[in-house]
């Protein structure tokens, strides 16, 4: 299979976009599947992706917590991270291109999603500390953003656990939500969730208070849809599911 039968290959073999915000579903899922593509024709495991994934991801958030921050080093952080990003979508396409994954596959991809999802909130604790002239009570907001996200990734795997494990099933949308699960608009609306989101902003690390007032806005927001999304979690699973 050439590197173009195998971007056509998986672009058919492409996961839904229902629900998916706009950097992922636009920018990151197309992304990784040049990644993709390249790995196969490498002969790379979608395990091997993943390990490279987290190179350049903690790369990324290493630069943030140890460097201080200039235009320079703030494009190198974002330029990690979107590599990072992108190859963690290329990890479960590739799987999908070979046959299926596996559970220590899909195992090793959420732990280093979890360990992602938290140290990059203390990476910026740890920059404002060294780098940014703040207030002490300023260095609370990384701390309820890495709260904040390491609940939210928690409650999206257990929630679909634990309908997997119930008779409830994978979520079904009826045709009219699914629509509008799948539009445009409802991908720009859900944007401020996205991780990508996330690390465009660190293009203005440099610039201290943009980042704070950018960064803190989104932390807002984020909780917010935390709560929205508890409450939807918890009605979506079946009385009795939690106690199996």
């Amino acid at each position: 299979m050439t590197f173009r039968e195998s971007v056509t290959a998986l672009r058919q073999a492409q996961k839904s976009s229902s629900g998916a915000p706009a950097y992922s579903r636009f920018v990151n899922r197309p992304l990784g599947r040049v990644f993709a593509a390249a790995a196969h024709q490498l002969r790379m495991t979608p395990n091997q992706v993943t390990s490279l994934s987290a190179l350049f991801t903690f790369a990324g958030i290493t630069t943030i917590a140890l460097v201080d921050p200039t235009p320079v080093s703030s494009v190198v952080v974002t330029l990690l991270l979107v590599i990072g990003y992108a190859l963690d979508s290329a990890d479960g396409q590739l799987a999908r291109l070979r046959g299926g994954g596996s559970p220590r596959g899909e195992w090793l991809d959420h732990m280093v999603d979890a360990v992602k999802m938290s140290s990059i909130h203390l990476a910026v604790l740890i920059c404002w500390f060294r780098f940014f002239d703040l207030e002490d009570g300023w260095m609370l907001a990384p701390l309820a953003f890495a709260l904040v996200s390491t609940v939210f990734f928690f409650g999206v795997i257990m929630t679909d656990l634990l309908r997997r494990a119930s008779a409830a099933g994978p979520r079904e949308w009826s045709g009219r939500s699914q629509k509008a699960r799948m539009s445009p608009l409802y991908a720009l609306a859900v944007l401020p969730a996205d991780y990508g989101l996330l690390m465009v902003v660190f293009l203005l690390l440099w610039l201290h208070t943009a980042f704070l007032v950018v960064y803190v806005a989104l932390l807002v927001v984020n909780a917010l849809i935390l709560i929205a999304s508890w409450v939807r979690w918890y009605r979506s699973l079946p009385e009795g599911a939690a106690n199996a």
